[in-house]
């Protein structure tokens, strides 16, 4: 069976633990202490992504270990990785290069959106003229829901422009319930399941609570904006439905989300993510299922830990014995 391998592991220690759980899977990340990479079959540390030997240490890794798919957790080396697989060097499971480069702009976003027919809110950039207020002002590039800042007028918004030390864009500010579309397409682009959920609470930009819904508008958008950028792999749509203009997305990661757990969940046994990405990386063609999932379901996130010994290896212990939570009564 050929193994994949994770880029970026961080703290997706869900993410990494569910794929370990049906195939080798080689976690990725220059920190020795990253957690999630003790949930690996294999850890290996790698060059810094903006170093000229990222991609050639993981064409190293993918022929040692016989490597059939490639996945980033994070965004910041999904555009090396989707160039890397456009000159045939690795078999990431990423979007083409322009896709890549376009979606971690925010503001190129917008325009990708728009030209391909698909919802997105009113955006323009700092000094152009905004049709109406309330707005938000976000940083074009980065995660975590980091600086952005609503603006009830022009002054406060041309304020947060200038104190925010990053470009930024101004977009209208949805004013209805958010939602998250969690994709994941094949190697053609076919979108194979498209789950929608809630987002109840989320922290620093990541959603520890929510609740997947069958809502047949979103799935379809979903596997709409999938097909139309041509996602390979994870991808996350953030959408509002706002009440003066319907739908409008106001993010595309090509990724996993931060609410990896609702998908698993909510998928049938044998097509989580994590097993379709296995069963890719094997050679084999899913078959596309869109809509096909339980919904009502509920996650509610929590934090863990690992103890490291001296030489960083897991020891075992917790601070509970057994971990995890108590056993219902």
């Amino acid at each position: 069976m050929r193994s994949v391998l994770l880029t970026g592991t961080g703290k997706r220690y869900d993410i990494v633990a569910a794929f370990a759980s049906h195939a080798t899977v080689i976690a990725c990340d220059p920190s020795p202490l990253a957690p999630a990479q003790y949930a690996a079959t294999v850890r290996r540390a790698v060059p810094l992504i903006r170093e000229p030997g990222y991609v050639p240490a993981l064409q190293a890794l993918c022929q040692e270990l016989d490597v059939g798919a490639v996945v980033p957790l994070t965004d910041l080396d999904i555009e090396v990785l989707a160039q890397a697989r456009a000159d045939g060097l690795l078999p990431a499971l990423v979007p083409d290069p322009e896709i890549a480069r376009a979606t971690y702009d925010k503001y190129e976003t917008h325009h990708l959106l728009a030209r391909l027919g698909l919802p997105t809110p009113p955006t323009v950039l700092p000094g152009e003229p905004v049709d109406s207020y309330p707005v938000m002002v976000k940083p074009r590039r980065g995660s975590g829901a980091r600086s952005i800042h609503p603006a009830r007028d022009a002054r406060e918004a041309e304020f947060f422009c200038g104190y925010v030390d990053e470009p930024v864009m101004v977009q209208k500010l949805m004013d209805g319930p958010e939602f998250s579309i969690d994709l994941l397409c094949d190697q053609d682009g076919r979108c194979l399941n498209a789950i929608p959920r809630t987002m109840i609470e989320s922290r620093g930009g990541e959603s520890i609570k929510g609740t997947v819904i069958a809502d047949p508008e979103l799935v379809d958008l979903g596997r709409r904006v999938a097909e139309a950028l041509g996602v390979r792999g994870p991808c996350t749509v953030q959408v509002f439905r706002d009440r003066e203009i319907g739908l409008g997305i106001t993010d595309v990661n090509t990724r996993f989300g931060g609410a990896f757990p609702a998908p698993m969940y909510a998928a049938h046994p044998g097509r989580t993510y994590p097993e379709l990405i296995v069963r890719m990386a094997q050679g084999e063609r899913p078959e596309p299922h869109v809509g096909e999932f339980r919904a009502g379901l509920t996650f509610t996130r929590y934090y863990w830990q690992l103890e490291l010994d001296a030489a960083l290896a897991p020891t075992g212990r917790d601070i509970v014995d057994p971990p995890g939570p108590p056993a219902p009564r």
